[in-house]
């Protein structure tokens, strides 16, 4: 912590710029970066605001490239992010879960040295019941040569992410990230427009309360799926049960999770045998917040941060939260019994 919470208060920017001191090598660029994205935050958080008021709410009658009809809300987030960030000089280029292709840095600008991927709105088919939505978002080191962004550098295992997080729009607007040096969380203050350190060095409980997964695609799940939500609800293994919390949206769950402790679960299905979230823009970021917090997270054959990419919208299986959950999910859907007495 860089001071007493008590007699000091500490905004991100300063926070941020006493992490960068103690890189010796580091140039100040992912701090821009870092900076850039908790000023769209906030324009983002300022339109959640006021969804009810103005006329915000509902599809914009477009569909993404997930075949997703878009909410008005997903559009202004996507375009200020988009509009936040290209300017700079300090990405060479970005993917948005809304955009099919690459978005490149306008000529006019100068290309910097990362790429940024970002979901803007994660949980938007809320938006209109007033469940908390959030920004989730993942930032890569350019490997190609050349000047401007191509697909090889976004096709990187998460392993290699420099920063994530995401932003939750909820009762309060807060923005939680790692580079790499633990998580920590700020909560925006909308009287003086600042994101104030409310939660240093973040820990996920080993053991957590609560199972987050939807369960009306049971019967699409395979037989190992099945016996391992039974094992996490104390129905079979002997285990303690955890309390079925489930919002619907990635973020909140997550969040949730990340402080109360427990699992959250989207199993592939005969419908998606490959599962649904994305990597690059859900799975991978979360992944490596979630371990960077002490927990864990897997498609359910391997750790998450360690998926090679193959293309820019893929799919994946995810079962991210507490070490003890992962770990039992692991075991159970490599087919290692764990019923007791077995």
């Amino acid at each position: 912590m860089l001071q007493n919470k008590a007699t000091s208060v500490v905004t991100i920017e300063r926070f941020i710029i006493e992490e960068e001191r103690q890189v010796p090598d580091a140039t100040g660029e992912l701090s821009g970066v870092l900076y850039d994205i908790a000023l769209a935050a906030k324009m983002i958080a300022n339109k959640v605001r006021m969804a009810g008021l103005a006329d915000i709410l509902g599809s914009h009658g477009e569909e993404n490239v997930q075949g997703e009809v878009q909410q008005k809300l997903d559009v202004f987030a996507n375009e200020t992010i988009i509009k936040a960030m290209d300017h700079s000089g300090r990405l060479c280029g970005m993917a948005s879960e809304e955009e099919a292709e690459i978005i490149p840095i306008p000529d006019k600008f100068r290309c910097g040295k990362y790429c940024l991927m970002f979901d803007p709105l994660d949980g938007s088919s809320n938006i209109d019941v007033n469940v908390p939505v959030g920004t989730i978002f993942s930032i890569v080191a350019k490997t190609s040569n050349g000047t401007n962004a191509t697909l090889e550098d976004f096709l990187q295992p998460g392993a290699r992410q420099v920063a994530a997080g995401y932003i939750i729009y909820g009762s309060s607007t807060m923005l939680v990230y790692t580079t790499g040096r633990g998580v920590h969380g700020f909560t925006l203050d909308p009287s003086i427009g600042e994101f104030l350190l409310s939660h240093p060095d973040i820990r996920m409980p080993a053991a957590g309360r609560y199972l987050s997964v939807n369960d009306s695609y049971e019967q699409q799940w395979d037989a190992p799926v099945k016996s391992l939500m039974r094992q996490l609800r104390g129905l079979e293994g002997g285990r303690k049960p955890l309390s079925v919390r489930y919002v619907g949206s990635l973020v909140a769950d997550v969040h949730r999770n990340l402080f109360g402790g427990g699992i959250f679960c989207y199993p592939a299905n005969t419908k998606s045998p490959k599962g649904k979230l994305r990597l690059l823009y859900e799975a991978n970021p979360l992944a490596f917040l979630v371990e960077q917090a002490g927990g864990g997270a897997i498609d359910g054959k391997k750790r998450i941060m360690d998926v090679v990419p193959t293309e820019l919208h893929q799919r994946v299986p995810l079962y991210i939260g507490s070490k003890d959950a992962v770990d039992l999910a692991s075991r159970v859907l490599a087919g290692k019994s764990e019923l007791v007495g077995t």
